[in-house]
């Protein structure tokens, strides 16, 4: 008997998967145009920001810096009041996002479902 053993035998396609695991994946939102400008964050419950993208990662976790908060009317949450609050460098959590806008070129419509 040998002391040698045989590999196992991998499939082409189990190499094919394990390259395509090894290949760096684009990511499906690239920000990476919108660093050093100011964007548009609104976040899950209604919260809204706007501030200069720092940077971000593939969580889409950003840095936004200058950034403010427009505050919500307290009577009628589903409508926003002139009011900001300044909050500087903030870290906003990727998962809690549901909209980056652009800041440049943005224009405010009327809702044409509130009666």
């Amino acid at each position: 008997m040998s002391s040698h053993q045989i590999p196992p035998i991998q499939s082409s396609a189990s190499n094919k998967q394990a390259e395509d695991r090894k290949k760096k994946r684009d990511p499906i939102l690239n920000l990476d145009k919108y660093i050093d400008k100011r964007i548009f964050v609104k976040f899950m419950g209604g919260r809204e920001m706007e501030g200069v993208l720092m940077g971000h990662d593939k969580l889409l976790n950003l840095v936004l810096d200058d950034a403010v908060e427009r505050i919500r009317d307290s009577e009628n949450p589903s409508q926003m009041t002139e009011q900001t609050r300044r909050i500087g460098m903030t870290v906003c959590r990727g998962p809690s996002i549901i909209l980056i806008s652009p800041l440049d070129g943005k224009q405010e419509i009327e809702n044409p479902f509130v009666q």
